[in-house]
């Protein structure tokens, strides 16, 4: 079998082994009917496509040109020996019945330190598919003093240990990132914020780590999308848009974004 024949018939094993061929390209960034054309052998990617294919399946560019039989053992063999790695994925969903109570739709709210002094506000949405609980999040920037528009989607699973709510991300595209945070469920007498902390990286500061506050607010299971989505930005502290509980849970004293010092 030729290279080009491999390159093929390894990328149809790479593909079978995600959700959709769809997402694939997506989180790549590579056209979906130029990708059918690679997967058929009916085109061979640039060398530049190949290294960004390789790099989302977690291998090198050369191990396309093995053959099957030694390319199937490349992509199993890490999940065969990642041992600790698959106890790590079985602390997921946890306890089902405590996290079910938490479905829904949320607009959330941090410090960010991207823009100092302000909360980045965004939506989330907390669903169960295939047995897991899932999470995804929207976040819509639109600072026009700086002339920034951002938009960013983060896909993630959620589990529940010990009375707490464990949320781990990514980012959707070219250069994903990761974040976690951690949340504290209802009070007995109250249902509808939930309390906690984020960590992640700026998106303004060379990408440097941070920890700040974070608080959901429920909107419930069927909230109205686009309000929800109108809401998300950069606001001030002070803002008249944040209910007066986030924002006394954003502006205590020692609720500062902590962060990486550069002048080390």
């Amino acid at each position: 079998m030729h290279d080009a024949d491999n390159f093929a018939a390894n990328l149809r094993f790479a593909c079978a082994t995600r959700r959709s061929i769809s997402q694939i390209c997506r989180e790549i960034g590579i056209n979906r009917q130029q990708f059918n054309r690679y997967i058929s052998g009916e085109a061979r990617p640039s060398a530049h496509n190949v290294a960004r294919i390789a790099s989302f399946f977690g291998l090198q560019a050369q191990d396309f040109s093995l053959s099957s039989k030694l390319f199937e053992a490349r992509m199993v063999r890490p999940d065969r020996d990642r041992s600790q790695a698959g106890l790590l994925l079985e602390g997921f969903p946890g306890d089902l019945a405590g996290l079910r109570r938490h479905i829904g739709y949320y607009q959330t709210y941090h410090l960010s330190p991207s823009w100092p002094g302000r909360v980045v506000c965004s939506c989330a949405r907390i669903h169960e598919e295939s047995g897991s609980i899932r999470v995804k999040s929207i976040e819509r920037i639109r600072d026009a003093a700086n002339e920034i528009q951002q938009f960013s989607k983060y896909v993630g699973l959620v589990t529940f240990w010990r009375n707490r709510i464990f949320i781990a991300e990514r980012s959707v595209g070219r250069q994903p990132m990761l974040s976690q945070t951690i949340l504290m469920p209802f009070e007995v007498h109250q249902r509808v914020y939930l309390r906690g902390t984020t960590m992640g990286v700026s998106w303004r500061k060379e990408n440097l780590p941070y920890a700040s506050r974070m608080i959901w607010r429920t909107l419930g299971q069927e909230p109205d999308i686009r309000q929800m989505l109108s809401r998300c930005g950069v606001l001030a502290t002070g803002s008249r848009q944040m209910p007066s509980t986030v924002r006394a849970f954003l502006e205590t004293p020692d609720a500062d974004v902590l962060t990486v010092p550069t002048d080390y």
